[in-house]
Order: structure tokens, then sequence, then C-alpha cells
């Protein structure tokens, strides 16, 4: 019998469909496990690698991989799907993931640590709740201009809602006001919440040297950076900053062929939340130097004479991934530019 070198696994709920090779990708088994088999199975083989599509559980497989002694590879499931062959199934989906991880040049996923994963968990849970807060906000605002009440939106106009319900002259009806007072019972106890993960949020960014780091770059928040050191890989595995730009996909769209380079829309390809606050980060140094009159760097003014503002925006939020890559591979805070005299 072949050595096992390599197992596919494609991860489900409750079963699991692997795949072993040897070296040459010759087919050594195919078994189909479930879930409290797929960890005993895996213990009695001897150290190999273990490939598996990257995904919400796959990390922490990953861990327990690593504790039986395997070499674990992640891979996205994108680079996956042209390796299978015909029809769609487990055993085809394992089997592929064997043929991607053998090649090369693929590319990886690396395996999140648990820390890595609660923070993940911190951040989502905050941008979770806030959405819920708006949903109620917009509710209750909506169901106030029916009886005619109207308020502005966003959060900060709050106390205006709340004054309109508490108003004894409003023909509120008695039914409509208990139910504006659960909203507004309802958005208070998401507040709580919130400013809650807003504290752990500040406690863990406290402990990352890497998070103060970043947080010496006008525009970049607590937010912001928990959101860097918790989804971006390690900075050392892009060999420079337009790669990690690139990764964020705030690099154009490439259409070229023949030798003639045809430059598109920004890809967006890369990590939403990251990509997100990074331009809500450029958007502020923008609106925060219109607002006091500040002048702002020359090519970024340049871009702002030139082109509309979220352009100019995108364009920033691209640079500014460009220094985080470079602060963070250097271990330096944040420089500001030196203005150059003619």
């Amino acid at each position: 019998m072949k050595k096992i070198t390599i197992v596919g696994v494609d991860l489900s709920k409750h079963a699991f469909q692997i795949h072993g090779a040897a070296a040459d990708g010759s087919v050594v088994f195919h078994r189909k496990l479930s879930r409290s088999q797929f960890p005993k199975f895996m213990s009695e083989q001897p150290s190999c690698i273990v490939a598996m599509e990257a995904c919400s559980t796959s990390h922490y497989w990953a861990r327990e991989m690593e504790r039986a002694g395997h070499k674990v590879k992640l891979i996205a499931p994108i680079y996956v799907k042209p390796f299978v062959k015909r029809q769609k199934n487990d055993a085809a989906d394992a089997e592929a993931i064997v043929e991607a991880a053998l090649r090369s040049n693929m590319r990886f996923v690396p395996a999140k640590s648990a820390q890595t994963q609660a923070r993940a968990m911190l951040f989502r849970t905050r941008e979770q709740l806030i959405g819920q807060r708006t949903e109620a906000l917009n509710a209750l605002r909506g169901h106030l201009a029916e009886f005619g009440l109207i308020a502005p939106r966003g959060v900060a106009n709050l106390v205006r809602l709340a004054a309109l319900v508490e108003n004894p002259e409003s023909d509120l009806p008695d039914v409509a006001r208990d139910i504006a007072h659960m909203y507004l019972d309802r958005i208070a106890q998401l507040a709580t919440l919130i400013d809650r993960l807003m504290m752990t949020i500040k406690e863990v960014n406290g402990a990352s040297n890497a998070v103060n780091i970043m947080r010496s770059m006008p525009g970049v928040g607590p937010i912001w950076a928990i959101a860097i050191d918790t989804f971006a890989p390690e900075m050392n595995t892009f060999e420079r900053g337009r790669d990690f730009s690139a990764w964020l996909g705030l690099t154009p769209r490439q259409h070229s062929t023949g030798g003639k380079q045809r430059l598109g829309r920004t890809s967006k390809m890369g990590q939403r939340d990251i990509r997100r606050l990074l331009i809500i980060g450029a958007m502020s140094r923008i609106a925060s130097a219109q607002r006091y009159k500040r002048a702002a760097e020359p090519w970024l003014q340049d871009k702002l004479n030139r082109k509309p503002r979220m352009v100019a925006a995108i364009a920033l939020a691209s640079k500014m991934a460009r220094q985080i890559w470079a602060m963070l591979t250097k271990g330096e805070r944040y420089n500001l530019p030196v203005a150059t005299t003619a």
C-alpha cells in the first residue's frame, strides 16, 4: 500500500468526506466519516498534509489537526472549483481539494487562532448590534411618521424621537405610545451592549502593539485597527504594500490581453470589512481637511480638483493600506509628511 502524504477533507456539519493520496497524487483511499469519527481516524494516520477549504469551521479543525501532528493547508473555495471533475459531489470535492493543494503555485489561507476568532466575533457582534439599533430606530421613525410626528434620521436624534413620544399634546394613541416605549427600551438595551463591546475592543486594542502602531495614523480608530489586526494575514506574507492593497480590492480590475493593458473599476475582490473602514477613514480625513480649511497633501488635492471626492477617497484608502503595510513590517509609527518648499 502506498504511503499517504496528503488528505483532502470536504467539511460539513455532520458527515466528512476524505480523500487520501500518495506523493504522486494517486488515490489511496476514499472515506465518509461522521463528525465524531473524523478526529479519531486522523489521529491514527501518520503525519501528513491535511488540505481543507477555508470556511467558518475549517480554522477549528486546522487547530485540531495540528494538535494531532499534521500539517494543515487551507485553500479558498474559489481556487478549488476549477479542479472539480464533471459532477459535483462530496467525493469529487475532496479529490479536487487534494489536486489544488498539490499545485506548487497555489495560494493558501493561514489558519486562525482561537484568540483571532474571538476578536472576529467581537467585531461582528458589534456590527450586528449597530445594525439592529439602526433598524429599530428607523422602524420607530416610520411608525411615528404615520401619526404626523417627524424627526430627522440618525441615532443623534434619538432624544427628539423620545420627546415626540412623551409629548402629551400629540394625538398618539395609547397603544402606539406603549409600542413606541418598547422601541425606545430596545434601543437603550442595544446601546448598552454596544458600549460594553466598545470597552472590550479598547481593552483588546491596548494589548496589541500592531494596533498601537496603526492608531498613530490619522483617520484610524479602534474599530479600524482591530479589523486589520483580526482579518488581515501577517503583513510579511505580502512582498510589497501594493500587494496588500490589491488583496483588499483597492486596485483596478485588469482585463489585459495582447500586450495592451486595460484597467477597469476598483476590483472589490478583497476583505470587505477592512476595505469599507479604510474608505470611511479616508473620507473622514478629506472631510476634516475641508471642514477646517486645511490644505491636503499635494497629490490628494490634485485628485480632489480633478476627480469626484469618492474617487479621491479610494485612492487615499489605497495609499493608507500601503502605508499600513510599511508601518507594520518595519515596526514604525506613522510620520507626518514633510512639506516641501519650492
